[in-house]
């Protein structure tokens, strides 16, 4: 018999997680909670939940950038819940990787209605936190990245890069692509900005940046993330 699903609460609030707490649990979900940005995430992480709920007005980090970084690795339905109403704000939340959102207060019945909606719609796979391949580990919860154990620091955009090579590892990724992707709609003809962050790349995570064996040039065409069988640093 299959275990009911997990579903997280991210909400400062006490009294509305009491209150989740016995509205999941009555309709045979397993409650975890954060109270916090940083918390939820780290429980997103740990948990590895079916479903988050998330509160937008959160003491420490705003919840649509928790969503924002909840979306570099974890694929789970989130469904906002918040006392925000206005349009703009349910836009945001939505265009930021939201399934769903529901404004305070809330129909308890209807609540876990959209909740069952969202997880017939889930694909099922929340996403791995952390990736490793080789002698490079990428935390995605902490946005740290690391070569033999040892934190390498790169830039915002060399980050996304990499991000956005996992992300579709062994898939060949075209010069426009990237550029679209990390750049922006009319960044789609500078291909000199993608050569130079690509070479810094790989001079911080290649072994041998002059014969990369993780970003592979796809001449004319663009870049491919390989994985390889063993550690290249030792």
């Amino acid at each position: 018999m299959n275990p009911s699903p997990i579903v997280l609460v991210i909400d400062d609030e006490v009294q509305m997680r009491r209150l989740l707490k016995r509205t999941l649990e009555s309709g045979g979900y397993r409650y975890c909670e954060a109270e916090n940005g940083e918390s939820g995430l780290l429980e997103a992480a740990q948990k590895k939940p079916a479903a988050i709920i998330l509160d937008l007005g959160l003491p420490d980090i705003d919840g649509v950038e928790v969503l924002k970084r909840l979306r570099e690795w974890n694929k789970a339905p989130v469904l906002i819940l918040s006392v925000r109403d206005d349009e703009k704000q349910k836009v945001l939340a939505l265009d930021g990787g939201a399934d769903d959102y529901v404004t305070k207060p809330f129909g308890q019945e209807e609540l876990l209605a959209r909740l069952r909606v969202v997880l017939r719609h889930s694909p099922g796979n929340a996403g791995l936190p952390v990736f490793e391949n080789g002698a490079l580990t990428v935390d995605f919860p902490e946005r740290c990245v690391f070569v033999s154990g040892k934190e390498v620091k790169l830039t915002g955009i060399e980050y996304a890069l990499l991000k956005l090579f996992v992300q579709h590892v062994e898939k060949v990724l075209t010069h426009r692509q990237i550029l679209r992707e990390i750049w922006g709609q009319n960044s789609e003809e500078r291909t000199h900005y993608l050569r130079v962050y690509i070479t810094h790349l790989r001079q911080k995570i290649e072994p041998d940046p002059n014969n990369p064996v993780h970003i592979k040039t796809e001449s004319g065409v663009g870049y491919r993330f390989c994985l390889t069988k063993t550690p290249p640093h030792r």
